[in-house]
């Protein structure tokens, strides 16, 4: 009788145990082509597919918390699937929801390796699942810039991308914001996740002071002459 409920016992931690290690690691990424037959449908299917889409999802996700410094399940938000979707629509791609919609016209259109450009694409996409907005009130140029932050520091920031120095303010967006923000990090590593934790709940210019001992505005000076700009 004790042995039996012993044995129960151990089951019963081990399901407990398992449910906890699923509750941490269990995002599930599901992948949708919409495009059909048209040129970015079929370029997406042969030079990139499902398989390697739903692998990158799941990579971006764990380069992100690693990068954000959330190493546990509190310091994250609560998603538990992400859809990818590939459709014929204008522009590039834009998240919503969980929800990352990809442009066939994009893909099919691409001139270069489509498959490291949608890698790169879909780590900018996947930062803004996962990072923290201020709840609305941060500048829509600092979070473009914090998901090509991402995107830079995964290695896939393209040849077009200005380089550092250049832009005419820190909060311009996408890669002018970007290389600001990775000057802003080699001047305290980690800046850029400290930043995203402070802007769970709000936002405010005086991050970059409390961080940095510094105005954004400072900052953004001594950048551009850092660079001769």
């Amino acid at each position: 009788m004790a042995m039996g409920s012993t044995r129960n016992t151990v089951i019963l931690s081990c399901l407990v145990f398992l449910a906890a290690l699923h509750g941490i690691q269990a995002v599930q990424y599901a992948v949708t082509n919409n495009a059909g037959n048209s040129a970015g449908g079929v370029r997406f299917t042969n030079a990139i597919g499902i398989p390697y889409s739903r692998q990158t999802l799941a990579s971006a996700t764990n380069f992100i918390w690693r990068l954000f410094q959330q190493n546990t399940p509190a310091d994250k938000k609560s998603v538990q699937k992400v859809t990818l979707i590939i459709e014929n629509m204008d522009g590039v791609a834009y998240a919503s929801n969980n929800e990352i919609h990809v442009s066939a016209n994009y893909i099919g259109s691409y001139s270069g390796d489509v498959k490291t450009e949608f890698t790169g694409v879909l780590y900018h996409e996947m930062t803004h699942v996962w990072q923290w907005n201020g709840n609305g009130q941060a500048p829509g140029g600092l979070i473009e810039g914090i998901a090509d932050f991402v995107r830079l520091k995964a290695n896939y920031a393209p040849a077009h991308w200005v380089k550092p120095g250049q832009g005419d303010r820190w909060d311009q967006g996408y890669d002018v914001t970007a290389r600001f923000l990775d000057y802003c990090n080699s001047l305290r590593n980690g800046f850029v996740a400290e930043l995203n934790k402070k802007m769970r709940s709000g936002y405010s210019d005086n991050f970059f002071v409390e961080l940095l001992g510094k105005t954004v505005d400072q900052l953004w000076t001594e950048y551009k002459a850092r660079y001769g700009n």
